[in-house]
């Protein structure tokens, strides 16, 4: 009898090792901008892009986001998640667009390169973003050209970029830009000169994971002690 609680102490033990190996790591981006803040926790695991494997996909958001632009008055409001990839086709001449390239169609209000479009991926880059479109060169950013796209309540969503390292008016340091809109319009734009600080970041553990595995262990060792 005692094999078998052996047996099953190794095998509990070996499953919580794992759970713990397989918890997400969260990165913490505090944003600014003329007239416009925010502060994100974004959970990325080991899953990457299918083009780039140093791109890690996003898996879930939560923070806050504020825009005083345009008679907007958004003050401190919840983000509630991310808007799905939906895997668009980019344009035939851009080779470097990630495997995760998506797109969110604005009636109106878009600057006229955007196409109508806002861009998204939902990528992070810890090592920072290479170039990702064949025809603008600069990368760097702890997102890429392409960045975030995340839900705001009434039908609000707001997309995060970087405009790259070398992009006019960074001084050496990759800005950000920050576009909201409803599927209808565009409220607001705003790209370059929105900074994001280097992030924190740290294993999402669990205390009662880490108790468990603790117990676990003592068992393990009083169960071996016994036999």
């Amino acid at each position: 009898m005692k094999r078998k609680y052996l047996w099953l102490a190794a095998l509990a033990t070996l499953l919580l090792l794992t759970s713990v190996q397989a918890l997400a790591t969260v990165a913490y981006l505090n944003f600014s901008g003329p007239g416009i803040n925010g502060s994100l926790a974004l959970t990325y695991g080991v899953a990457t892009d299918a083009t780039y494997g140093n791109a890690y996909e996003v898996t879930g958001i939560s923070g806050t986001f504020s825009d005083s632009n345009n008679g907007l008055n958004i003050a401190n409001e919840n983000v509630t998640s991310l808007v799905p990839i939906n895997h668009a086709t980019p344009e035939p001449t851009n080779l470097l667009a990630p495997h995760d390239f998506s797109r969110f169609a604005v009636a109106s209000g878009l600057p006229a390169q955007s196409n109508g479009y806002i861009t998204y991926d939902n990528l992070f880059w810890p090592g920072g973003s290479p170039q990702t479109a064949s025809d603008y060169p600069f990368g760097g950013g702890l997102l890429d050209i392409y960045g975030l796209l995340f839900n705001l309540g009434g039908g609000k969503v707001v997309g995060l970029w970087s405009d790259g390292v070398a992009a006019p008016g960074s001084s050496g340091s990759a800005y950000y830009g920050v576009a909201v809109a409803t599927k209808d319009r565009a409220l607001d734009y705003v790209s370059p000169g929105v900074s994001v600080p280097e992030p924190g970041s740290g294993l999402m553990l669990l205390t009662a994971l880490g108790v468990l595995l603790v117990l676990g262990r003592r068992r393990l060792a009083d169960l071996s002690t016994d036999a």
